[in-house]
C-alpha cells in the first residue's frame, strides 16, 4: 500500500483518541493533513472540539473545514495534540521540522496531555538521522550559527524556498543539519545545541511522545509508552 495510504490509515485511528468537549492540538504536515480531514468531517457530524493549530497551514486548514480554531493561551492545556513525524524510532524519539513548523509544534506538545504521533511506516527508523535535523534560528545569529555547527561537523545548510532564505510562521530561519554521525547521545547533542544563543528550538522530539500510530499497509499499528 502507498505511503499517503498508510498516512490515512494512522490519522483515522488516532482521531478515535478525540472526544467531544476536548481541546485538541492540530500538527502540521502530509499525515497531519488527513487527520485534519477527518476531524472536519468529525465536526460537520455534530463533534464538538476547540482546536489550537501548530502553524498558519494548519490554521487555514481548521477553519475552512468547520474547526473552532482558539489560541493556545485561550486553551490553557490541551487534551490530545496529535502530530506527524519525518522519523520516529522505537524509544519514540522524533525528529520533526521539515515541513517548518517545530517551534510551535514542540510549544504545544509540552502544554498537552497526551501527545500521538501518527505516520506512515516509511518514517518508523532504528536510528535517527538519515533525515536532516532541522534547526530554528534568529536570522540576526544565523550566518555566526552556521560557523559553529560547522565546526561541530554536522555539515549545517540554510533552508531556501524558491531561491529565497526560508522564514518560519514565527519569521526565523531554518538550518538543517546532518546528526546520522554525531557521536554523541541525542540527549547530549539537544543540550548543546540549544546552549549556542540564536538557536530557538530544535527539531530533536526525546521525550514528548506518548503514543504512536504506524500505518502498515492497511493496518494502524498502535504502540503506547
Amino acid at each position: 500500500m502507498s505511503a499517503v495510504n498508510e498516512k490515512k490509515v494512522a490519522a483515522l485511528e488516532a482521531v478515535k483518541f478525540i472526544e467531544s468537549g476536548m481541546n485538541v492540538g492540530l500538527g502540521t504536515g502530509s499525515t497531519a493533513f488527513f487527520m485534519i480531514e477527518a476531524i472536519g468531517e468529525m465536526v460537520q457530524n455534530g463533534l464538538h472540539i476547540k482546536a489550537v493549530a501548530t502553524s498558519n497551514e494548519t490554521e487555514k486548514l481548521a477553519r475552512k473545514l468547520g474547526i473552532d480554531v482558539i489560541t493556545l493561551a485561550e486553551a490553557k492545556r490541551l487534551n490530545v495534540t496529535i502530530d506527524g513525524a519525518d522519523e520516529v524510532d522505537q524509544d519514540f524519539q522524533l525528529i520533526k521540522g521539515g515541513g517548518g513548523a517545530l517551534l510551535r509544534e514542540k510549544i504545544v506538545a509540552h502544554n498537552s496531555d497526551l501527545n500521538i504521533v501518527i505516520a506512515d511506516s516509511s518514517k518508523s527508523v532504528k536510528k535517527l538521522g538519515k533525515f536532516k535535523l532541522p534547526i530554528e534560528t534568529i536570522p540576526f545569529a544565523t550566518q555566526l550559527i552556521i560557523k559553529e555547527l560547522e565546526g561541530m561537523k554536522l555539515s549545517p545548510v540554510q533552508r531556501l524556498k524558491d531561491g529565497e532564505h526560508y522564514r518560519t510562521d514565527e519569521n526565523n530561519d531554518i538550518i538543517d543539519i546532518d546528526i546520522w554521525d554525531a557521536d554523541v547521545k541525542l540527549t547530549t547533542l539537544e543540550q548543546q545545541l540549544k546552549t549556542i544563543p540564536g538557536i530557538v528550538e530544535t527539531g530533536l522530539f526525546l521525550s514528548t511522545t506518548d503514543i504512536v500510530i504506524i500505518g502498515e499497509g492497511d493496518q494502524a499499528v498502535v504502540k503506547k509508552r
